[in-house]
């Protein structure tokens, strides 16, 4: 306790003008950034019914720019201006597959700043086209490992260095990332399940922000009590790293986007002895999970929140009934749909028979 204390004390200048009480839905906030967090614990009823477990979801595509990465980007932001590293004018550069990206092209926007955002070219063409018409200056390079000197994190960084009056955010180490959620996210779980009425927070990793700051929050304010485990795609380094103490890749690639990672980031690495353990969750299940939610609960997300969801439903079934398992709705499907409900991309990534048949009829309606 004494520690999550201290740690908002030292976090205390990024939370001016973020409203941490959960309670005052419809109240009037301050612009985009007022409107920053707090959104809904929706209870997965079916899911819920068929494990005996009480599975709750964060609702983050219900966040103003549509992701939870609106939260990061903010408080990237914020840090940059509290520290002087950025006046009026300025030009925030990031390198991002695409939901980071997006919440700082909307905050850019609302405090005035110019947006430069790298990315891989692999990344879906919706989130590419709504970061130009948000106003951002797009710049996809060649998707190249970390070590490479090319890689899309590093060209951000030389090119916010050559300019004047820039910042590059460096979401994957600047740990305001990850106090974002020690602020705001925790404390919004905490609130919203009772109290801490829970017994373990699960989701998947890109940069390590949610999953490090929600751990390190909710494991502090109940004195261990509420366990922690990542979710993580094929392809990803963490999964074999927790459970078997070796930064292996599990498989060779995933169709989630900005999930999974190849090394600890610095985000992650404060927090990484706090974890209970990790599942590995095939792109068979979380496709098939789309298709479940959207069928079954009314949600349209995207692949890394079916992801989540598919491991909280697991974590679920290993703990035991009676237990109370969250997780995090990243995003919506709307950044993906193009993929995600298309005959051909399917397909081409051996998908379709994951999907129930019934499911297919209904709602692949691309070709």
């Amino acid at each position: 306790m004494e520690r999550t204390m201290m740690l908002r004390n030292a976090l205390r200048p990024l939370a001016r003008g973020y409203a941490t009480s959960v309670t005052g839905f419809g109240r009037e906030v301050e612009g985009f950034v007022g409107a920053v967090g707090n959104t809904p614990l929706i209870r997965l009823n079916k899911l819920s019914e068929e494990t005996g477990c009480n599975i709750l979801a964060k609702a983050e595509f219900m966040s103003p720019g549509g992701s939870i990465k609106d939260r990061a980007a903010l408080y990237l932001v914020k840090d940059a201006e509290e520290k002087g590293l950025i006046r009026p004018g300025g030009t925030v550069v990031e390198g991002t597959a695409g939901n980071t990206g997006i919440g700082l092209a909307h905050v850019c926007r609302s405090k005035g700043y110019k947006c430069v955002i790298y990315m891989p070219d692999t990344q879906s063409q919706e989130k590419i086209d709504l970061l130009r018409m948000l106003g951002a200056d797009v710049r996809p390079v060649p998707a190249v490992a970390f070590d490479n000197p090319q890689n899309y994190n590093h060209q951000a960084a030389r090119y916010a260095k050559s300019l004047d009056n820039a910042v590059w955010t460096n979401q994957f180490d600047n740990t305001a990332n990850r106090g974002a959620h020690i602020l705001t996210t925790g404390p919004e779980i905490w609130e919203q399940t009772n109290g801490g009425q829970l017994d373990a927070f699960i989701c998947a990793t890109g940069t390590g922000g949610t999953l490090a700051g929600v751990t390190r929050y909710l494991t502090e304010k109940s004195n261990g009590r509420v366990e922690a485990w990542l979710a993580d795609p094929p392809g990803s380094v963490l999964y074999r790293l927790i459970e078997h103490g070796k930064a292996e890749r599990e498989g060779t690639g995933s169709i989630t986007e900005g999930i999974g990672q190849g090394r600890v980031t610095s985000n992650l690495a404060p927090d990484l002895s706090l974890l209970t353990g990790a599942l590995h969750i095939p792109d068979s299940e979380s496709i098939k999970m789309v298709y479940r939610l959207l069928d079954e609960e009314g949600l349209y997300v995207g692949a890394s929140s079916a992801l989540n969801v598919v491991a909280a439903a697991e974590l679920a079934k290993k703990k035991g009934k009676g237990k109370t398992i969250v997780t995090v709705l990243c995003d919506g499907a709307y950044r993906y749909q193009a993929r995600l409900f298309s005959r051909v991309w399917l397909e081409s990534k051996g998908l379709v028979n994951a999907i129930p048949e019934r499911l297919q009829k209904q709602y692949i309606v691309l070709p």
